[in-house]
């Protein structure tokens, strides 16, 4: 992997620390001479916590992805959003065009809940155990919307990529308003699958 590939998960193992140095930092300041002790003894944040699973989760598949890098498929990195503070996870670049990766490291089992559909409108929504996680999808379709105004006519999919879920052992991969979602091996082996098209792979 060349160092233009980008380190998977970096943005976010960047914010942990920062995150975690700014809740030590406090502790110090509130405990004075007992500060030390402080933050040995006192549990991480929770939402200090979340971005190093998240980055877990992104280091995971990252290396997972790289170890499928080869003619036919190129990998990125931790791509930041033009004039955001977002950045895309992953970039697959395959034969058969890009694709465009969240990495997710959430418990439950992921699955489509449909609601209406005849007398009122169709809505998909995306659950992980009991919560409601479509903004998840949202979001991967603002990043396909942002990848497909660079590359043009290049075909762009999104994917939702959830590792430790608990996911059936048979079936369980669906896809939600043309965004996929599946599971690691799910995902290679959709990937691996790309090798047919036009797509000049760098």
């Amino acid at each position: 992997m060349s160092a233009e590939s980008g380190v998977p998960g970096s943005s976010a193992r960047r914010e942990y620390e920062r995150r975690k140095a700014k809740d030590e930092e406090k502790l110090r300041e509130k405990w004075g001479r007992f500060g030390g002790l402080a933050v040995a003894l006192s549990d991480e944040r929770r939402h200090t916590k979340s971005w190093d699973r998240g980055a877990i989760g992104e280091e995971r598949l990252g290396a997972r992805l790289n170890a499928l890098a080869a003619d036919g498929l190129a990998v990125l990195h931790d791509r930041r959003i033009p004039g955001s503070k977002a950045n895309i996870d992953h970039l697959a670049i395959t034969r058969g065009g890009i694709w465009v990766i969240d990495a997710k490291r959430y418990k439950g089992r992921p699955e489509l809940k449909i609601e209406g559909g005849i007398l009122r409108p169709r809505v998909e929504k995306l659950l992980v155990g009991r919560r409601d996680c479509t903004k998840l999808v949202d979001g991967v379709l603002e990043q396909v919307d942002v990848v497909r105004d660079i590359v043009g006519d290049v075909p762009v999919v999104g994917a939702l990529c959830f590792i430790e879920a608990d996911w059936p052992v048979i079936g369980g991969a669906f896809s939600t308003r043309g965004v996929h979602v599946l599971w690691p091996k799910r995902l290679a082996k959709a990937l691996m699958e790309q090798r047919a098209g036009g797509v000049d792979v760098p």
